[in-house]
């Protein structure tokens, strides 16, 4: 029973987030539009406080939240890590860092909300095989992305894939569990929805399709392999100033922040959900530069510190470079060439080709092109381990567990 009224209230919490992250990125949106030189002032000292928030009240909060639930299931204390207080932070500093016009997304910080409810129920239900403790935290990541993009079959890949990297018998049963509960609730609140409607090409794939599978493939996991990179770098390097001082190295990247994405015409901020549907649909204009922009305008928000995710971004990011190959190498229709790019992109950022590959179906609900996405992703996984050897997640993990010399097992 415990249990499952976790997992409800992680479909709650997660399809709630969702809305208050939209009207957030709302807000900032529409302020921008209207003052657009304030946010040169308002984004730097925004990113600021919110870091010093998260210093003072809420450690552990910080960044996507994926890597934390990664590291804990390696390491023995797992409080620091995980808690109802840091997935309390968590929603109010996201959602604050959308209103200052972070290039975040809600879909990280969703998995480590889900992750620290779940274990949290340690506390009031005794589960006594040690195996439940790993399990409860993959059910609720896992249960995090399935109602936070009302995917749930994504949901599941994400914890084999990703989080644990291994698929475990003991463990399977309450995480395809946790995702069906938590899914039903948050479709309950929101309703049958696909996150980026319904993106057809409208025909089966040609010989075109496949020439731009390899295209998209090698291009679009360069580039998510060079973005994952230098995520990965560039965490390291800004690491020893933030330590000693968080708020300067805040207000800095908060400033390259708001040049970037005042120089996009606020493009670049927010989730990226509503350019990335433009994108798809074909409602919005041809920006060349989007792709960029939002690339920077993302790593300027992750090296603030503050809280936030990036898959939506890299799905926007993604979705911009299929519309530029599309435009320039017009090899395959323009739907076409943005969907493998979107998946691309995408699998070369996560190294996590079946992840990415089931997100983009359930979120567009695209039949017509199941396997050349599929084929896409893992030429995308593949091009983004030559640039980029080691998994995003799993680097970014690694600051989480070696500080307190904590030995995986």
């Amino acid at each position: 029973l415990v249990f499952w009224q976790g997992a409800e209230l992680v479909g709650l919490v997660c399809a709630l987030f969702a809305e208050a992250a939209e009207w957030a990125n709302h807000v900032f949106l529409g302020f921008a539009q209207a003052n657009p030189y304030l946010p040169l002032v308002l984004t730097p000292l925004g990113m600021t406080a919110i870091v010093w928030i998260t210093i003072r009240f809420f450690p552990g909060s910080q960044g996507s939240g994926i890597p934390q639930a990664i590291a804990a299931l390696q390491v023995s204390s797992k409080s620091r890590l995980l808690s109802l207080r840091i997935a309390i932070g968590k929603i109010i500093l996201t959602l604050l860092g959308l209103l200052a016009g972070g290039s975040i997304g809600r879909e990280g910080p969703s998995v480590h909300i889900g992750a620290s409810i779940m274990h949290s129920l340690g506390r009031f239900a005794r589960f006594p095989p040690h195996y439940m403790e790993r399990g409860l935290i993959l059910a609720g990541g896992a249960a995090g992305i399935a109602a936070a993009f009302n995917t749930p079959l994504a949901g599941i890949m994400f914890a084999i894939e990703e989080m644990s990297r291994s698929f475990e018998n003991r463990t399977s049963g309450i995480v395809i569990m946790a995702v069906v509960i938590a899914g039903a609730t948050a479709m309950a609140i929101l309703g049958p929805y696909h996150y980026f409607g319904t993106a057809s090409t409208g025909a089966l794939p040609g010989l075109e399709t496949w020439v731009a599978v390899l295209l998209c493939g090698v291009i679009g996991g360069l580039l998510g392999g060079l973005f994952a990179n230098l995520l990965v770098s560039g965490s390291r390097a800004v690491a020893p100033f933030a330590r000693r001082t968080p708020l300067r190295v805040a207000f800095l990247a908060g400033l390259a922040l708001a040049i970037v994405a005042f120089a996009s015409g606020y493009s670049a901020s927010g989730t990226g959900y509503i350019e990335a549907k433009a994108i798809l649909t074909g409602s919005g204009d041809f920006d060349p530069w989007y792709p960029l922009n939002k690339m920077a305008a993302t790593t300027a928000s992750y090296l603030t510190g503050i809280p936030g995710g990036i898959f939506a971004p890299s799905l926007a990011a993604g979705a911009g470079v299929g519309a530029d190959l599309g435009h320039w190498l017009p090899i395959a229709p323009l739907s076409v060439m943005i969907l493998l790019g979107m998946v691309g992109y995408f699998a070369g950022v996560v190294q996590s080709p079946l992840t990415a590959f089931v997100i983009v179906v359930e979120m567009t609900a695209e039949r017509d092109m199941i396997l050349p996405l599929l084929a896409t992703a893992f030429i995308a996984y593949g091009a983004s381990h030559l640039v980029c050897p080691r998994p995003l997640y799993l680097s970014l993990a690694q600051a989480f567990i070696e500080p307190r010399g904590e030995k995986s097992g």
